[in-house]
């Protein structure tokens, strides 16, 4: 791993895991799928390696308005979007910096999210099709 952070076998499996799954994880679904792979790996080890790679500005937060977090390895300018019936996170290309923020203009914006709520594709044509 790069960004001065000394790899270990769990931290390297962890980004692993939320590079190839895209899924935007809770702690307890990355924990739940990886300590079959690493018995002796604890929720404690993935909350410190998630905040170290927060840190680092390799994993970012997903912003959610419900009590639970969830972490995305895209820490490119995108947005999100979460499924009200399945319950998936997607994610959407957009130019974060073309918001508008003139009412904010003496303020320091330290990050900015966008995030919507809806139904999304699937979902919509599975509800079309019991119809």
């Amino acid at each position: 791993m790069e960004h001065g952070i000394k790899p270990s076998y769990p931290r390297i499996k962890i980004l692993e895991y939320l590079i190839t799954k895209r899924s935007h994880p809770t702690v307890d679904e990355i924990y739940s799928n990886l300590v079959k792979e690493i018995p002796t790996l604890s929720k404690t080890t993935v909350y410190n390696t998630l905040n170290l790679l927060i840190s680092a500005n390799i994993v970012r937060v997903v912003a959610s308005e419900e009590n639970e977090t969830r972490y995305d390895a895209d820490v490119t300018s995108h947005g999100h979007f979460k499924c009200e019936k399945c319950g998936a996170i997607y994610d959407f290309r957009i130019d974060v910096g073309a918001l508008k923020t003139d009412d904010l203009k003496n303020f320091k914006i330290k990050e900015k999210n966008v995030y919507y709520r809806g139904i999304c594709e699937e979902c919509l044509d599975n509800i079309e099709n019991k119809i």
